[in-house]
């Protein structure tokens, strides 16, 4: 199995994840407001399945999702990575961050880490974000990030057909 790699930045975290890790994404996907562009409301169940997938992706892809956690306390402030489900039109970097952690710029930073070590890592010439129209504050940290918005397409994803807004950004490699 791949190691998944801890990524630190001032104030973040990003690394693998732990059975302990359940109870406070559990928490996360139970709030509507943050999982309204993410998939919507998960059962405890579901939510658990997920945790298997993000800890898998690593060792079918060689890269995922890494849990991100505040340095000063180490509390469980969302997740951050790469995707590329079947259906994708590319390597996705996400973010999803817990209802209280919004508005801190901790989304742009981990998303920034991640796609620093996305850069070096991962061989494709672009990372593409899916971000839901409606969805403002993850289009703001897509444009921090750089990312430029490109056109709309339509996904599946468990089973339901959304929509989303593809905003796009060159991989470039910087020197290690």
């Amino acid at each position: 199995m791949k190691e998944i790699p801890v990524v630190q930045t001032e104030r973040l975290l990003l690394r693998g994840w732990k059975d302990t890790d359940l109870n406070p994404l559990a928490q996360m996907m139970a709030n509507p407001e943050v999982a309204r562009f993410i998939g919507g409301v998960q059962p405890r169940s579901s939510v658990w399945r997920t945790v298997a997938m993000y800890a898998g992706l690593w060792t079918l892809c060689g890269f995922g999702f890494w849990v991100v956690e505040r340095r000063l306390d180490g509390v469980f402030l969302g997740r951050v990575g790469f995707w590329k489900p079947e259906s994708w039109l590319g390597v996705e970097l996400a973010w999803s961050l817990d209802r209280p952690y919004w508005g801190h710029g901790y989304a742009t930073e981990a998303a920034r880490a991640a796609l620093n070590y996305g850069s070096q890592s991962i061989l494709v010439p672009q990372f593409v974000s899916l971000i839901h129209p409606d969805n403002a504050p993850s289009q703001r940290v897509a444009h921090r990030l750089g990312e430029t918005k490109g056109a709309q397409t339509t996904v599946e994803l468990y089973g339901q057909s959304f929509s989303a807004d593809v905003w796009e950004i060159n991989s470039v490699r910087q020197p290690v």
